[in-house]
């Protein structure tokens, strides 16, 4: 990301954060009781403290792995070979969204997960702790970032994530029809405009009224703020929640009409 770039996001968030809502401007009662219940609770859990430790022994990490990049939103510098702690520090995602990931699951009880981009798996090893009688299904691009994930797993003793790897262009249309539903989907990787709406698109037939679709970095570029207002738009999404950095996605029909919240987290 160029200089740029980062004091355009930065002042986004600062109009984000200025001007968000939060329960107290929020009418339905789904999403005060998700505030209530999720956003605003900040209780740690031992699980927590197991995969935030096995991040900071990532960021302390002096290996290197040679990295094919398939998608848009690296800032991680230095070529194909990179170093564990620059993709831990700068791709990974920050521990308070993967505690919300968790939080979410104990609430909402997705079985059929589905995530686009692995990296080193903290966000995938939020999920399946969250729930381990759910699947998550975890797509990464890169065959080494795949096996570094693989390995993290087994140190978490994790052995609900089923790991595919390959574009997600191609991956995702094959592992949708073979899940019994879509409960959650969790986009992170290949930040563009076409892919993201794409995606979105792919998962709509597999979509039911609980589903969740959760995208990153939403107005990372005017292009992903774009896409983002053309799902928000998009006929079959009831209602949206933008906490900045995500964004969520719910098709409940509990909604009269199509409402959006922006909301600070």
């Amino acid at each position: 990301m160029s200089l740029a770039q980062q004091f355009s996001v930065a002042g986004k968030y600062l109009r984000y954060y200025f001007t968000a809502g939060n329960r107290h401007d929020v009418h339905s009662p789904f999403v005060f009781s998700l505030i209530e219940e999720v956003l605003q609770d900040k209780q740690p859990r031992a699980d927590f403290a197991e995969i935030e430790l096995l991040r900071k022994r990532l960021l302390k990490s002096p290996d290197t792995i040679s990295v094919t990049d398939l998608g848009a939103g690296s800032i991680v510098s230095g070529g194909n070979e990179r170093r564990i702690a620059d993709i831990t520090r700068y791709a990974a995602k920050q521990p308070k969204f993967g505690q919300l990931f968790y939080r979410l699951i104990q609430y909402l009880q997705p079985q059929y997960l589905v995530e686009l981009g692995t990296s080193m798996g903290l966000s995938s090893s939020y999920m399946a702790k969250a729930n381990p009688n759910a699947t998550v299904y975890t797509i990464e691009g890169c065959p080494n970032i795949a096996a570094k994930a693989r390995s993290n797993f087994d140190q978490l003793g994790i052995n609900n994530i089923e790991q595919r790897v390959g574009n997600f262009d191609t991956v995702l249309p094959e592992l949708l029809p073979q899940l019994p539903r879509l409960d959650w989907m969790y986009v992170d990787g290949n930040h563009r405009k076409e892919p993201t709406w794409n995606y979105f698109l792919e998962s709509l037939p597999y979509v039911h009224e609980g589903t969740i679709l959760i995208f990153d970095d939403i107005h990372w570029t005017p292009d992903m703020e774009e896409v983002w207002h053309r799902i928000q738009s998009h006929e079959a999404v009831t209602y949206t929640i933008d906490l900045f950095f995500i964004g969520l996605v719910f098709f409940r029909k509990d909604f009269k009409v199509k409402q959006h919240f922006t909301l600070k987290y």
